[in-house]
């Protein structure tokens, strides 16, 4: 059985693993613990780890702001990942669940998430949980 818990900042090795293997590159690590331990102190930011028999195995982050296009409270998916021999088993699923519920005790007003136009199965995915493809995200590397 799968459980959705908030992440701790013991998460952090396992989280840097997980998401190391999403950009398929070596991320910097101290740089990357910064990050992780300063978003766990912000309440507008949600990391959710997904365990099965008390194993984590996959992980999502949500970010959250207030837009002025929205006239409310957004959250944003930012990352999403599933350990690979565990993909199939609605674990994804089961994570957009638990935002959405997440999301209506807290007074969002949309869910958002971007993803890379090559990753089509990551887009029927989305699709499946009822996102709409609406926008078009436009990024410039600095």
């Amino acid at each position: 059985m799968v459980t959705i818990r908030p992440a701790h900042q013991t998460d952090v090795d396992v989280v840097y693993e997980f998401l190391c293997d999403l950009e398929d590159t070596a991320l910097n690590r101290s740089a990357f613990q910064l990050i992780f331990e300063g978003n766990l102190a912000n309440p507008m930011v949600h990391y959710l780890i997904a365990e099965q028999d008390g194993l984590p195995v996959g992980f999502l982050s949500c970010h959250v702001q207030y837009l002025l296009h929205h006239t409310g409270k957004v959250g944003e998916i930012q990352e999403l990942y599933v350990k690979p021999d565990q993909r199939k088993q609605r674990i994804g699923h089961q994570f957009i669940a638990a935002l959405g519920e997440l999301a209506s005790r807290e007074g969002f007003t949309h869910l958002e998430v971007t993803t890379n136009q090559k990753r089509t199965e990551t887009i029927r995915f989305y699709e499946r949980e009822h996102f709409s493809c609406t926008h078009f995200k436009l990024v410039k590397s600095l």
